[in-house]
């Protein structure tokens, strides 16, 4: 995958692999805005990036506790009946099970750490 660069620590026998994610050029190669791709897992949480282009999407929640940090552009949230902007530089975090929605005019680019609760 382009963007995707080992290192010589990743290629040393007995280590896991490690990598450079271009998290710009990944989200540009999307094929699909609003559909999310795993570039990496910390522990037992999976970080994606994402491409918003504009559009509102439904109310949902998820059984994972997110982490919604905005790379670049703007995300509009509908989070617990409150509007929220998350700017560039900042992070959103949502609990497992809250139901959130993402509002029109969210545009850019989206790294998504998602986190299963402790249990």
């Amino acid at each position: 995958m382009r963007g995707r660069l080992p290192t010589r620590a990743g290629r040393a026998a007995g280590r896991h692999a490690m990598s450079l994610v271009d998290v710009y050029e990944t989200a540009a190669e999307l094929p699909d805005a609003w559909r999310s791709l795993v570039v990496g897992r910390v522990g037992t949480a999976a970080v994606k990036v994402l491409r918003m282009d504009g559009r509102a999407l439904e109310p949902e929640a998820h059984g994972t506790a997110e982490a919604l940090f905005v790379v670049e552009g703007l995300l509009e949230l509908l989070l617990d009946g409150q509007e929220l902007t998350v700017r560039p530089g900042q992070l959103c975090r949502i609990p497992a099970g809250v139901r959130h929605a993402v509002r029109a005019g969210s545009r850019g680019t989206l790294l998504i750490v998602e986190v299963p609760e402790a249990g």
